[in-house]
């Protein structure tokens, strides 16, 4: 299958001058994602020389042991790889460090002192973007400090980015933007997800947009189910202290699921402009089907979580064993649920959502099942016909894949499933621009598009609450499940009460046993 893909892209058009402050710049998210981004953007011209990065964290570092660091971490997670020659010194020069305490306003000053100084040395135009790679609880007082420190003050634009978790319900969510909006406008808030740069997510609306064999058929008279998959065989790792306080439900379905269930269901934008695109999100999520009642939630929602077993034939411990988890922990590493958008164009049509931790394989994949054809049509009497399916696949390879029926060469009625797939990932190969590297240059150019608004969040936060209270009322009974198997058999009969089932994702086999699932048809 021959794609031809384009190479000019008004996203290639490199970035004003800028000065990135990273806060919690010794952490995790900085040395995996945020340097090797950096980078990336560097190497291919996105990023002018006229940037600087401030590192900032308690720890005591030099800009040399600073840069170091930085070079340490590309050469571990960046597509790019870089040896100490010309093009790496120049590019860490850009690079410095402050040891800041947040608490101590004074040290804002002196911040906006170093800031300054860069400002002259590299010519970014007062253009600040501040990164917060910290703890949602400190989010307020950063930015008041910020303020206070004289850092909003100077010329050039001001942008403001923060990491999920928003909130840990609407109330804490709410409490924290009041925060943040003393202090930043709402235009100048770039709330991430990073599922929202993904190369096949931001596809979605141009597969539905621009074909005109799709659209005509994306509602609710053709469409049967659509079903979002978000498997990881990893556990909680480190983050167990986070994880047990939140659960998969808030780790994951508040914002990353919610989304992807927005970019499927949304109508077609008036404009290509970022507010109109998130408002057609809005009108998504504003028409979910609120679960009227703790039976609901309990019919159309499993939680589970997982006990001790073997992921790639290794052992792996039980959840209420992991480092940081309490013995009795009941929080969900697994949740799955059928929600509905209730709409025109959605009305009747089921969304399965279903995503967990310690699962065989890691995929995120999007099914769209279309209905069958009538039992009564003629090839259907000769041969049991398979629904037509188009996949997104999200992560970790990335492309398209459409199911369909067609004669099987040689005979005379026999039917069988074919395969149209489109292997992104294969095309232009795996060194393909990660998700971070998108949305920082997005933000840099003041495009929020794949960024979530403070009304996106509200509503998420909204219908993802009446579960929660729901599971608290009694509505949640938790089920076990053992790492390395594909979840608690209520998720199969989920789908099942309703005569579907989940669809193998990409690296699982049609027909692989289900954990206690012995479903019909699986």
């Amino acid at each position: 299958m021959m794609i031809e893909l384009g190479h000019t892209d008004k996203n290639a058009a490199s970035a004003d001058g800028v000065i990135f402050f990273i806060f919690g710049a010794t952490g995790d998210l900085a040395r995996r994602k945020l340097f090797p981004a950096i980078y990336s953007l560097y190497r291919e011209g996105k990023l002018t020389e006229r940037f600087a990065v401030i590192g900032l964290a308690r720890r005591p570092r030099t800009n040399d042991q600073f840069r170091e660091d930085v070079f340490r971490s590309i050469g571990e997670f960046c597509r790019y790889k870089a040896n100490h020659d010309g093009n790496w010194r120049a590019f860490a020069e850009h690079f410095y460090y402050m040891s800041l305490d947040i608490n101590d306003a004074a040290g804002f000053a002196r911040l906006n002192e170093l800031a300054g100084n860069l400002e002259q040395t590299f010519r970014t135009g007062g253009n600040r973007l501040f990164y917060l790679a910290l703890a949602p609880e400190l989010f307020g007082s950063v930015s008041s400090h910020l303020r206070a420190g004289g850092l909003l003050d100077n010329a050039g634009w001001h942008r403001l980015v923060i990491e999920k978790p928003l909130g840990y319900d609407l109330q804490s969510a709410e409490t924290l933007n009041r925060q943040i909006t003393q202090v930043f406008r709402e235009d100048e808030i770039y709330r991430i997800d990073h599922y929202l740069g993904k190369e096949m997510v931001q596809n979605i609306e141009v597969v539905r947009f621009a074909n005109a064999f799709f659209e005509p058929l994306w509602n609710n008279k053709y469409i049967a189910n659509i079903q979002i998959t978000v498997s990881e065989t990893v556990g909680v790792e480190d983050r167990g202290g986070y994880y047990d306080r939140a659960g998969a439900l808030r780790d994951m379905g508040q914002n990353h699921m919610l989304q992807m269930i927005t970019m499927m269901a949304m109508e077609a934008p008036s404009r290509l402009s970022p507010e109109d695109i998130r408002d057609e999100k809005v009108k998504v999520l504003r028409s979910l089907r609120a679960y009227a009642s703790i039976d609901e939630v309990r019919t159309h929602v499993v939680r589970g979580q997982y006990t001790a077993g073997e992921i790639k034939g290794k052992p792996v411990p039980a959840y209420r064993d992991e480092d940081a988890v309490a013995p009795g922990s009941e929080t969900e590493t697994y949740f799955a649920a059928k929600v509905y958008v209730d709409n025109f164009r959605w009305a009747g049509v089921p969304f399965y959502v279903r995503t967990g931790k310690r699962l065989p394989v890691k995929s995120t994949e999007i099914v769209v099942e279309f209905k069958k054809m009538p039992d009564h049509v003629y090839f259907a009497q000769k041969t049991p016909l398979e629904p037509n399916l188009l996949v997104f696949r999200v992560n970790p390879m990335e492309g398209i894949y459409l199911k369909m029926n067609a004669k099987r060469p040689g005979s005379q009625w026999a039917i069988v499933p074919i395969a149209m797939d489109f292997c992104q990932s294969c095309e232009v190969g795996l060194n393909t621009p990660e998700a971070y590297e998108r949305l920082l240059h997005d933000a840099v150019r003041g495009d929020a598009t794949y960024f979530t608004r403070w009304d996106e969040v509200a509503l998420a936060w909204k219908f993802v609450d009446r579960i929660e209270q729901a599971w608290n009322a009694g509505a949640g009974e938790l089920h076990f499940y053992p790492a390395g198997s594909w979840g608690p058999k209520a998720s199969q009969e989920l789908l099942a009460r309703d005569g579907f089932k989940w669809w193998p994702v990409q690296g699982q086999q049609e027909g692989e046993v289900v954990w206690a699932a012995p479903v019909t048809g699986m």
